[in-house]
Parts: C-alpha cells; structure tokens; sequence
C-alpha cells in the first residue's frame, strides 16, 4: 500500500510537470522547462523510494511499471478533466479498460 500511495504522490507531481503548463502558453519555454525540472525532483523524491519499497515488498520490475503506467493515467484523467478542462470521451474510457485488463494478466500467475 506504501509503493501505491508514492507512486500516487509521485504521479501528481508528474502530471504537473509535464502538462501543467499547457494553460500557461503566454510563459516563456525556457522558464517552463526549468519550472518542470523543479517540480519533477519531488516527483522522484516519491517514485524512487516507491519502486524500492515495492521491488522489497514482492513487486517485480514489470509489475513495478505497470501499475505506475495506471496510476499515471488515473491521475491525468483527473488532471484533464478538472485542470485542463478538456472532456472524458468513451473511446479513452475503453482505452484505460483495456490497459487494467493488462494489469490483472500482468498479476496472473
């Protein structure tokens, strides 16, 4: 539950780093940039410790990535509803059902 709630805390920092200057356009690129690599250092503060806790607690590297790969979509998905403002269509809704179908095989054993 630990590696879960960090990659969580580690994806929200992400989102914002990559996307978060898309409602932004005025800024200047080159400030965008270096804003993005200081909000992405807390991303790491929480993704690396994530990934060890998890690799410790049983998680193998693939399993790792594959439920951060839905964490990050959960948590943009939020992102570009709430922030962004753009809409939820049902073509990205299938699109994510299909990435959890990867997810429980990934777990299958």
């Amino acid at each position: 539950m630990r590696t879960i709630l960090l990659l969580l805390v580690s994806n929200v920092f992400m989102t914002f780093a990559w996307y978060g200057h898309l409602k932004h356009t005025g800024v200047p690129l080159w400030k965008v940039v270096l804003i993005s690599w200081g909000i992405a250092f807390f991303e790491y503060c929480f993704m690396v410790p994530a990934n060890r806790l998890g690799y410790m607690e049983g998680f193998n590297g693939f399993q790792l990535k594959m439920v951060q790969e839905v964490i990050t979509l959960t948590v943009f998905c939020v992102f570009a509803i709430f922030f962004l403002k753009e809409p939820l269509r049902w073509n990205y809704l299938v699109s994510f059902s299909l990435l959890l179908g990867a997810v429980y095989f990934m777990f299958k054993k």
